[in-house]
């Protein structure tokens, strides 16, 4: 039986860092890990499925949702996305911890809603490499490319928001750093819950 608290961890960066990669590769078969599907507005892309990569909403239900059913919700790129409550607060009582793959915005929203998040900032290794992996993609038009890169310069402005810092040069490189993050936020005292350490006596805690 785990002995600390579950958590949020916060996944952020600017678009093209390679955040849903790190995030999927990250949670596959890992039970102890749970990744959040946002809800966004935005046009599903190819290849991408209703449940997995997003639960895809019209901005009428997304008003709805806004009222009370989301821990966070942002517009980014012309776009609205969202955190599910009840999804994030049901799997943190059941003792797993929760990766949610969000901007800026919403992960500043999620530190307020649970002091006790883990945020962790993706840097790509240079900016020239952030720039081909955007047009890499092919899914977006050059307007909302030079949106994207635009975009990117002051979402890098909030690492100093942010407690952990992971460049995303090699993939397994960089979910290996975020394995050890998670690992170490985990053995944190105040994670421990309270009758467990209180079987030792309260003296040196």
């Amino acid at each position: 039986m785990r002995k600390t608290k579950a958590f949020p961890i916060v996944v952020s960066g600017p678009s093209g860092v390679g955040k849903t990669t790190l995030v999927e590769k990250l949670t596959f078969g890992d039970s102890s890990l749970r990744r959040s599907v946002s809800v966004t507005t935005r046009p599903k892309r190819n290849g991408e499925k209703e449940g997995d990569s997003y639960n895809f909403v019209d901005k009428e239900e997304f008003e709805k949702l806004k009222q009370d059913k989301l821990v966070e919700w942002a517009e980014v790129h012309g776009h609205f996305y969202g955190t599910p409550r009840d999804f994030v607060e049901g799997s943190l009582e059941k003792g797993l911890d929760v990766v949610l793959n969000i901007d800026v915005q919403g992960g500043n929203r999620v530190k307020k809603a649970f002091p006790d998040a883990v945020m962790i900032f993706i840097l790509p290794p240079s900016f020239e490499v952030l720039e081909q992996r955007i047009r890499h993609r092919n899914t977006d038009f050059e307007g909302e490319i030079e949106l994207r890169l635009a975009n990117a310069r002051e979402e890098i402005k909030a690492l100093r928001q942010y407690e952990y810092a992971v460049v995303n040069d090699d993939l397994d490189e960089a979910v290996s750093a975020i394995r050890a993050i998670i690992e170490a936020e985990r053995s944190r005292r105040v994670r421990y819950d309270t009758t467990f350490i209180e079987q030792f006596g309260n003296g040196s805690f």
